[in-house]
């Protein structure tokens, strides 16, 4: 192990306001040993200067968004050190009067800490290492945070730039009562919020996941979507729910107020057997609803189930407590054909008709005869036994993504007893 002793300047330069009361300088060591990267000893030599009180204030920023061709360095700045790791760069600036650290991470933004000798110089000196850093929103794209606990830091909240569809380009892709249920939650404003409970359950691969990101943005304006990465661990650890639960100052002023908190597939906690088997994590999630945890609080959850509804305690689905409790199901056939047909796909092997008569009443647009001319060079979806791929029962929305790939999958049991798993 090795050691560095940090320089303590003298406290009385030009420019720093007085202490109220002597301060005392503080000893400052860096101690670091082959466990230690370069990325750590910039974190040290950052806060070098606010340790020994050369510089008493400090402020720190995240750039969700910030430009992957971004500097972060200002013309008056100089580059004392640079140190490149697999997923993250890490820089120390110095100016007059300020020091700060840039870290950089691939697909996650970047984090700005300025210290410097009084609030008016280090508030300059960030403005000018931000300054048109961060990148324009793609009108496709939204941001979501990513909860998580870090063995190291504690709770964690990074932000993504993900695909937010819109409701209406992707409304086809459900069933009609699953769409009339959708159109409604997707119209829910803060003034008629009665609920704090999303429920969407039904089988794998029918769209639930792609149907909270447009309901993501369908509410950016009032809402910021949160996605937990480790539900399980949150509702098992109280410090980290009442972290999730308080929320962080990441987004700007004036953001959205409301959060919606999304917990994907976590049947393990809303089944009947739940308190028995996970302990006081379906307590919690519930309390985070409507019990004294959520209190003055903002917050909705989202949870995604692959479980059949009967199977579900019926303290998660009690009257009042949900906003919304969607079944997310396969796709009749008649539904699914229309589908592939707008796809330039026929389910029977007869292609689909370019225009005149065959097509169905409803507007599918599929030739029920054989000998049809593919509209825009589709396939189709036949089985090796020459029979339509598309069951009589329907099919998941992952199951016509891939037949019109042309990569047909064996239909499989929904009717299972046990529910969709």
């Amino acid at each position: 192990m090795s050691s560095l002793d940090l320089p303590t300047p003298p406290l009385d330069l030009p420019g720093a306001a007085p202490p109220p009361e002597p301060v005392v300088p503080l000893p400052a060591v860096l101690r670091y040993d082959d466990a230690d990267t370069p990325c750590d000893v910039i974190d040290a030599l950052a806060l070098a200067d606010f340790i020994t009180g050369r510089h008493p204030w400090s402020q720190t920023v995240r750039l969700p968004r910030a430009r992957p061709d971004a500097q972060l360095v200002p013309a008056d700045g100089h580059l004392l050190r640079t140190a490149i790791e697999a997923r993250q760069r890490s820089q120390l600036l110095g100016g007059d009067g300020w020091t700060a650290r840039v870290v950089t991470w691939k697909g996650h933004g970047a984090e700005v800490t300025v210290t410097a000798v009084s609030g008016e110089v280090g508030q300059s000196a960030l403005d000018r290492i931000v300054a048109g850093a961060t990148a324009a929103e793609d009108a496709g794209s939204g941001r979501i945070g990513f909860w998580h606990q870090s063995p190291r830091r504690g709770a964690q909240r990074d932000v993504r730039t993900v695909t937010t569809p819109e409701w209406a380009t992707i409304r086809d892709n459900y069933t009609a009562t699953a769409r009339r249920e959708f159109d409604r939650l997707m119209a829910v404003t803060p003034e008629n919020v009665l609920g704090r409970l999303v429920l969407l359950h039904g089988a794998p691969g029918t769209g639930k996941t792609t149907a909270l990101r447009a309901l993501a943005h369908a509410w950016r304006q009032w809402c910021q979507a949160d996605c937990v990465l480790d539900p399980d661990v949150l509702f098992a650890d109280a410090g980290y729910l009442s972290e999730v639960a308080v929320g962080n100052d990441d987004e700007p002023e004036g953001g959205p107020r409301w959060r919606l908190l999304i917990v994907e597939d976590c049947d393990e906690l809303i089944r009947g057997e739940a308190r028995q088997t996970s302990g006081q994590a379906l307590s919690r999630l519930l309390n985070l609803t409507d019990g004294l945890l959520g209190q003055g609080r903002d917050v909705l959850v989202a949870i995604t189930t692959n479980e059949d509804l009967s199977r579900l305690h019926p303290a998660v689905t009690r009257p009042g407590r949900c906003l919304a409790r969607i079944e997310v199901g396969p796709l009749s056939y008649a539904e699914a054909t229309r589908w592939l047909a707008s796809a330039g796909v026929a389910p029977d092997g007869g292609g689909v008709a370019s225009g005149g008569g065959g097509e169905v009443p409803d507007g599918g647009g599929v030739a029920r005869g054989g000998g049809g001319v593919a509209r825009g060079g589709g396939t189709s979806a036949v089985a090796s036994d020459g029979t339509s791929a598309v069951p009589a029962s329907g099919a998941t929305l992952a199951e016509l993504y891939a037949l019109r790939a042309g990569a047909p999958t064996p239909p499989t049991d929904r009717h299972e007893l046990g529910g969709y798993l």
